[in-house]
């Protein structure tokens, strides 16, 4: 990155790119349909708030560089005697981590109402996005005000100058640099929604952009502490319980953002293949845990479980009991952090490389057996057995390259603790595993799609009196289902919980589901869904007509033979047809690099703070033992 950025022309220009965006791009598509794009009217709030958003935030900055604003400095200077930790790095991290916190509550909130609702009346007419936007504004206005927060002394050997004089902290840069992608995803999500219609599914390439962002940005977070510490001079809170709990706090926070991408299979409605889960699962372990081994020493890995099993477990809560909506579930992540504590029982924090690829591989193996005995106690669709030889193997990789960069970001942030000469080709080698794997799970063919012959017999209705029926299944291959990755009946979008029931063997080819399901009226979907290799597929049983796509009503009878087709197109009939090919490819690689320099800066945060603090980007520790860099951090002692 250009370390001549410009603090003044940054923030400025975010604003403007973030006006142009709502503005000018629904401009050009005012024709566009419900189902693809906000109104109008929603745009002007949206661009109106933001702009306020924007000015008041660059007011409060000026303000306090000018000194005619006192009240952000003495914040600033109360969370530096709280925390004995720099207030430009203290005061920004208690604000990110609101913002954060914020974000996911919304996202959550968010991937629930639509399973049971559908798609928004506009973007401003669903609640969950006020937190997530918000949220999101919280994240980059937190790497701001620390840049803002600066002195004119250098606060730290990573920190970068600007031109203008002013110095930026390492970490807010990385922190400005994911929130504003996080919040560039917004109107590129109503552009995309123009463009190839309503993508509902969680995986959407915008989507991604906005939960990468916010992720990514926890890692900003973890360098600008850093940086804080050291510039506390020792007078930071060695030690001490609120201090431990912050730490914990930031290393279960990466564990939560990396799993956000599993969110699908959370809520038991994934639109692809089973493989992603154990191999995310492993690749969050991996990073997450290994990290904050490293960062925290003995006992991280557990803390950082811990934590995640505390705030999911809250938003589970407070989503589906208290909300009412579908509730999510989530994986455990226990067993995989005592085996990264059993690993560091020999190779310590202070061998980060080794920690993490020996972790990797009883992650993919051992964790790998934990969460599919987890996943078929609590989750809907399950790990069948058919899943274990390329899900293990995935995971095993997966795991791996997690455990591998997982160990490069705790050694980046403890600076002067590891004494390891790994080899340089090291990290990239698993950046370039993971980018692999990824790779392999993406394809969906649909081979040779068998039929079914459906019986639909009518069953108890709900309680509001909505019909349902009990579906019956005579597969045509008999054996099509064999070594199943899933088979089941789905329900969603009925204003109620979705329900998923799963397709259990009667006969020969034969199959019946273990719940009934509701057909009919405005509102239900209903699916036949299976997955066998790397096939998806589904059969429409009951999808209601949709004016806004514009699509008919769609109601399978029983008795009648049908083929299963991909099952993407049911899912998400409100994608556009024969929109142009050179199209798709463009906004997909436009997305990509912008995921890929939004990878880049963090990665380039992290190498130049080891660099800076803790002499090679190999993690080898310097000698002469000078007091500044072999300040300790305040954390637990490293085993």
């Amino acid at each position: 990155m250009d370390s001549r950025i410009s603090f003044r022309r940054l923030i400025p220009a975010l604003g403007t790119g973030l006006l142009a965006s709502l503005v000018g791009a629904p401009a050009a598509f005012a024709k566009s349909t419900p189902a693809g794009g906000a109104g109008l009217d929603q745009v002007a709030i949206a661009t109106g708030g933001a702009t306020v958003a924007t000015a008041i935030l660059l007011y409060v900055c000026i303000g306090h560089r000018s000194g005619r604003i006192k009240w952000l400095g003495k914040l600033a200077d109360f969370a530096e005697r709280e925390t004995g930790v720099a207030g430009w790095s203290s005061l920004p991290g208690a604000m990110l981590g609101i913002s954060l916190l914020t974000a996911v509550f919304g996202m959550y909130w968010d991937i629930s109402l639509h399973i049971d609702n559908g798609r928004d009346p506009g973007p401003l007419a669903n609640p969950a996005h006020y937190f997530i936007l918000v949220g999101l504004f919280g994240v980059m206005s937190a790497g701001v005000l620390s840049i803002a927060l600066t002195g004119a002394d250098k606060p730290s050997k990573a920190a970068v100058k600007l031109p203008n004089g002013w110095w930026a902290p390492l970490g807010a840069i990385v922190v400005v640099t994911c929130g504003a992608v996080s919040l560039l995803a917004f109107p590129l999500d109503d552009i995309w929604h123009r463009l190839f219609g309503q993508d509902v599914t969680l995986w959407g390439p915008t989507h991604l952009l906005l939960i990468g962002g916010a992720s990514f940005s926890i890692l900003g977070q973890w360098v600008l502490d850093v940086e804080g510490h050291r510039a506390s001079k020792g007078t930071a809170r060695q030690g001490s319980p609120f201090i431990y709990v912050r730490n914990v706090s930031l290393v279960g926070s990466l564990l939560v953002g990396l799993s956000t991408f599993q969110a699908e299979f959370d809520f038991s409605v994934p639109q692809f293949r089973l493989v992603w889960q154990p191999l995310l699962l492993a690749l969050a372990a991996g990073m997450g845990l290994v990290a904050a081994r490293v960062r925290l020493g003995r006992g991280g890995a557990v803390a950082a479980a811990l934590f995640f099993i505390g705030l999911r477990g809250l938003l589970s809560l407070l989503v589906g009991p208290i909300f009412g909506q579908t509730t999510p579930h989530f994986p455990l992540y226990i067993v995989e952090a005592g085996l990264v504590e059993i690993v560091a029982l020999r190779w310590g924090r202070e061998k980060p490389i080794a920690l993490g690829a020996i972790s990797g591989v009883l992650i993919g193996t051992i964790g790998f057996a934990a969460e599919y005995v987890w996943a078929n106690t609590v989750d809907a669709i399950g790990w069948p057995s058919s899943l274990i030889p390329e899900g293990v193997i995935c995971a095993l990789v997966a795991g791996v390259a997690g455990g591998v960069i997982g160990g490069f970001i705790g050694r980046a942030v403890s600076p002067g603790v590891a004494d390891e000469r790994a080899p340089r080709w090291a990290v990239p080698a698993a950046g370039v595993a993971a980018l692999a794997v990824i790779i392999w799970a993406i394809p969906m063919p649909n081979g040779t799609p068998p039929k079914a012959q459906l019986t639909l017999s009518p069953a108890k209705p709900l309680a509001n009196g909505q019909s349902q029926v009990l579906v019956t299944a005579k597969l045509d291959p008999p054996d099509a289902a064999k070594d199943n990755r899933w088979f089941e009946v789905t329900a969603w979008q009925g204003k109620h919980r979705s329900i998923v029931g799963k397709m259990d063997e009667i006969g020969p080819g034969l199959y019946r589901a273990d719940k009934p399901i509701p057909t009919g009226g405005q509102d239900w979907k209903a699916t036949l869904r299976l997955q066998r290799g790397a096939a998806v597929l589904g059969i429409p049983l009951y999808l209601p007509a949709d004016k806004a796509i514009p699509v008919p009503k769609v109601a399978a009878k029983s008795g009648a033979t049908l083929e299963f087709v991909r099952d993407k197109s049911l899912l998400q009939r409100e994608q556009k047809k024969g929109v142009p090919g050179f199209l798709t490819l463009a906004a997909y690689v436009a997305v990509f690099l912008i995921w890929a320099g939004m990878i880049a800066v963090v990665a380039w945060g992290l190498a130049r703070l080891a660099r800076a603090l803790g002499g090679s980007d190999t993690g080898s520790r310097e000698s002469g033992g000078r007091s500044e860099e072999r300040a300790p951090d305040p954390q637990p002692t490293p085993a």
